[in-house]
């Protein structure tokens, strides 16, 4: 069988590390230069990993094959780095944030690291680009996918027996362009998650990142909607993230340069109805009006000016750990829906009740930070094009796609 793989991330390495030794032709198109400019976002910023059940995506993934897939990613560091901790698993803790409203999300968590990712990537395309079966094409983007019968073929002509789109989020054009041609995919296409960056200075959640490394909670607001946090970096950087045509923020910590702040994502989820069919272009919209104002920059704000609808102008005691070229100072209000705004104070202030700190004035905020779903596609629909990892819509995190990825080649190997 020749198999295509579109995108070389999380959900590609877990297809091609069960899929390997099987004696299938494997080619995997790849849209950056070379394995050291590849651009993908999961696992070149932060590299967290945990083993749960209550997060990380739609599928049922056996903790047996997550510690598995997590023992993977740890051993290509070469090292066994990695920090680790235990979300809510602290009686006392998860009992502190029931009793405020919130529901504690229980993981084990493994922090490999932004400044060591780049080489365990490299470690997984070296063993992989030795194998006689697997064939890497770098610098070949892939922008249309036609079905031809019982084979595939991508816009070069070239025809597979199956092909395997694997793009992550950042591939949503490709996707869009599959699903004008192929609807039918589509099962679901309501959710987006939009919300802010915070920044803080470490002390006030140091007893909270020495006990975790990172805390999840969910919070049913007063607006409805349910909001959570996301991708907490303990002493750790905020940055940005390219999608082409717009650019959001994010957050990522190192194993060895540390910075004084504490960043994590409060994250409201916006689940519409019809005739609502294009999370992706509301979130999109949504960040290209914030980078508008910002003047193709995200856009910063204090948390007082925040909940206050001012625009900052200065700040006091929390430097950002962005850097300044990347970011202005504005009012995150002029781009965000009201009651969005609404969903992520009401979040922040009962948190504060928890932790008390956490809406000191000065505090920092920065949007755009959105999180495609994207929509939820039918991988039944076809029997030679899948899709997997965060592109498909079942899945948001690095181990959720590796197991997405290697569950899909168990079933293709199982057929």
């Amino acid at each position: 069988m020749r198999i295509a793989i579109i995108g070389f991330g999380a959900a590609a390495i877990g297809f091609i590390e069960k899929m390997k030794n099987s004696g299938h032709e494997i080619h995997i198109f790849e849209k950056s230069k070379d394995i050291y400019s590849s651009s993908i976002s999961g696992i070149r910023a932060d590299g967290k990993l945990f083993v749960s059940k209550e997060m990380g995506g739609e599928l049922d993934v056996d903790l047996d094959l997550q510690k598995k897939l997590v023992d993977f990613w740890i051993e290509k560091t070469g090292n066994g780095d990695c920090e680790r901790g235990s979300s809510f698993k602290n009686l006392y803790y998860y009992k502190t944030f029931y009793e405020k409203g919130f529901q504690p999300v229980i993981s084990d968590f493994y922090h490999l690291g932004t400044d060591q990712l780049k080489e365990v990537l490299f470690n997984i395309f070296e063993e992989y680009k030795t194998l006689p079966d697997i064939h890497f094409h770098f610098e070949s983007p892939v922008s249309k996918i036609e079905i031809k019968g019982d084979k595939v073929s991508i816009d070069f002509d070239d025809v597979f027996d199956k092909i395997i789109v694997a793009v992550g989020r950042s591939g949503h054009k490709l996707i869009k362009t599959i699903i004008k041609a192929y609807p039918e995919l589509v099962l679901d296409s309501s959710r987006v998650d939009i919300g802010v960056r915070f920044e803080l200075p470490d002390h006030i959640v140091e007893d909270l990142n020495k006990e975790m490394y990172e805390f999840k909670v969910k919070y049913k607001s007063k607006t409805g909607y349910m909001v959570r946090t996301f991708c907490n970096n303990p002493s750790g950087y905020v940055v940005t993230e390219n999608y082409g045509d717009f650019t959001t923020v994010n957050g990522h910590a190192r194993i060895k340069d540390k910075s004084k702040n504490t960043n994590f994502a409060i994250l409201t989820t916006v689940q519409l109805t019809e005739p609502f069919n294009d999370p992706i272009g509301y979130g999109s919209n949504i960040a290209k009006m914030s980078n508008m104002l910002g003047g193709d920059r995200v856009i910063l704000q204090t948390y007082s000016h925040f909940v206050n609808s001012k625009r900052t102008k200065n700040l006091y005691r929390v430097q950002p750990t962005l850097a300044k070229e990347k970011y202005i100072l504005g009012d995150i209000n002029l781009c965000y829906p009201r009651r969005i705004i609404e969903s992520i104070i009401d979040f922040a202030e009962n948190l504060n009740k928890a932790i008390p700190g956490i809406t000191h004035p000065d505090n920092l905020v920065y949007a755009p930070e959105i999180k495609f779903y994207t929509n939820t596609l039918n991988n039944h629909e076809f029997k030679n094009l899948k899709f997997i990892g965060d592109c498909s819509g079942y899945t948001r995190s690095i181990i959720y796609a590796t197991a997405h990825g290697y569950l899909m080649a168990e079933e293709i190997l199982g057929a």
